[in-house]
């Protein structure tokens, strides 16, 4: 096994990259920017290393700050956790050629499914259900008119590369795709810098179930059950959960075989999520690959007594698997709400100083947290400032449990989105289990917030 651990990444992930490593002996190297400085991350590994000034592009995307730590520390192994260069193909393949060990699939399949298009071309000749749509990128907004025509509105307008739902748009009309098409284009080579649009069917009253993946590099692929992740704002997920409350038990079969057939057509290795849309039929289609954690990880390590963080270590240390599908059984029932510094109704970032911060304890109860009393919130970073993990028998357990923490959580000093997720989970839709991809716009959001 590893000896040292770099992780580029900072706040609850990395922390959670850090316990396990700890548990596994391993020594552990923390980076971090100028605002960073006295964060939890920081003072939880072994050794920790100044990269940069606040702003991303000057730390936690430095690729030559972060090369450079790992030999003045003397690190093996690099872990991306998520987000920032998680799902950088050069970054991997700079990892590879420095010498380091990628915590993480290759670079060739990191940028393989960095497409949509090539994803969806893979996936198609691989047999796992697709969307219909088109696999090619479209030259121009009047040869797009003619495709929606040809499949139907409403269509979803896509961008083939990046995520987020930047430069995506649900399109009912001609008039709409004029409309949209250059300005999500603009949008995606702002943000991805590549403008390839391509378009699919749009599948009405959608769920979002996604499959996680184990697979290592003994041609061994077992896929670790699903997570709902249904409720979602502007394309973020909010809440999420395992098992799917949705899907029968052969839906989930099904959809456990596609995730395997996905993960072997490109040679995956290592953690990895095979996201799906499933109509109310429960016909699914595939979406997307992650190709690192993911944010959600905890409630299928919470229902299967995996850790899969040391996971991820044992197969890039080329570690076989020691289990088959089989040999994992579902153990109740796992809830996990995103908590961020932001205001309830507006959504706006709300960083600041935590005067206070109390987290609430309890049977089934796990918090995943990159602050404390006493900390500062800043505006360079993305604004979640935990994750609040509630596990049960039973989904009415978990989510009885998930309620009382949340009413217990003492914040102050800031503003979070507790009071929102209060609302969404006790209210009528989502206790039914029944939650589509539309759930908070058509029935939570306040006008000025959608």
């Amino acid at each position: 096994m590893f000896q040292k651990v770099l992780i580029a990444n900072r706040g609850e992930i990395a922390r959670r990259i850090i316990r396990t490593c700890k548990q596994l002996g391993i020594q552990t190297v923390a980076v971090y920017s100028s605002a960073d400085e006295f964060s939890l991350h920081v003072r939880d590994a072994d050794e920790a290393v100044c990269i940069g000034k606040a702003p991303v592009s000057q730390s936690y995307l430095n690729v030559e700050a972060i090369l450079q730590a790992a030999r003045d520390t003397g690190a093996q192994a690099i872990h991306p956790g998520y987000g920032l260069l998680s799902e950088n193909a050069a970054f991997a393949k700079a990892v590879e050629e420095a010498g380091f060990t990628f915590i993480g699939p290759t670079a060739s399949v990191i940028a393989s499914m960095g497409s949509k298009l090539a994803a969806r071309q893979t996936m198609e000749r691989a047999g796992v259900p697709i969307v219909q749509g088109v696999n090619d990128p479209i030259a121009d907004v009047d040869e797009a008119v003619v495709i929606a025509n040809d499949i139907g509105y409403p269509i979803m307008l896509k961008a083939s590369a990046g995520g987020g739902g930047i430069g995506m748009q649900l399109v009912n009309s001609d008039a709409e795709l004029y409309k949209a098409f250059e300005g999500n284009q603009k949008r995606a080579q702002s943000f991805f810098g590549d403008g390839t649009m391509f378009i699919e069917k749009f599948i009405a009253e959608p769920h979002h179930v996604e499959v996680q993946i184990l697979a290592d590099q003994h041609g061994h692929v077992v896929p670790v059950y699903e997570r709902e992740c249904s409720v979602q704002r502007r394309n973020q997920k909010v809440v999420e959960e395992a098992p799917s409350p949705f899907i029968s038990e052969a839906t989930r079969q099904k959809m456990l075989d596609a995730a395997v057939a996905a993960a072997q057509a490109i040679d995956y290795t290592n953690a990895g999520t095979i996201e799906f849309l499933v109509d109310r039929d429960e016909n699914f289609y595939f979406l997307e690959m992650n190709t690192r954690l993911q944010v959600e990880h905890p409630v299928t390590e919470e229902i299967t007594g995996l850790d899969l963080v040391e996971w991820q270590l044992r197969i890039a240390n080329d570690e076989p698997l020691t289990f088959t599908r089989d040999d994992i059984k579902k153990r109740g029932h796992a809830i996990e709400v995103r908590i961020y510094a932001e205001h309830p109704v507006t959504f706006f970032p709300s960083p600041g100083h935590v005067e206070e911060l109390v987290l609430p304890e309890g049977d089934g109860i796990r918090h995943e947290v990159s602050i404390e009393s006493g900390s500062d919130v800043t505006p360079f970073y993305d604004p979640m400032i935990a994750k609040l993990i509630a596990t049960g028998a039973t989904r009415d357990e978990a989510l009885a449990r998930l309620e009382q923490a949340l009413r217990n959580y003492t914040v102050r000093g800031i503003q979070t989105n507790i009071p929102m997720l209060l609302d969404v989970i006790t209210h009528d839709v989502f206790k039914s289990g029944v939650t589509t991809t539309k759930f908070v716009e058509e029935h939570y959001l306040p006008a000025v917030a959608k």
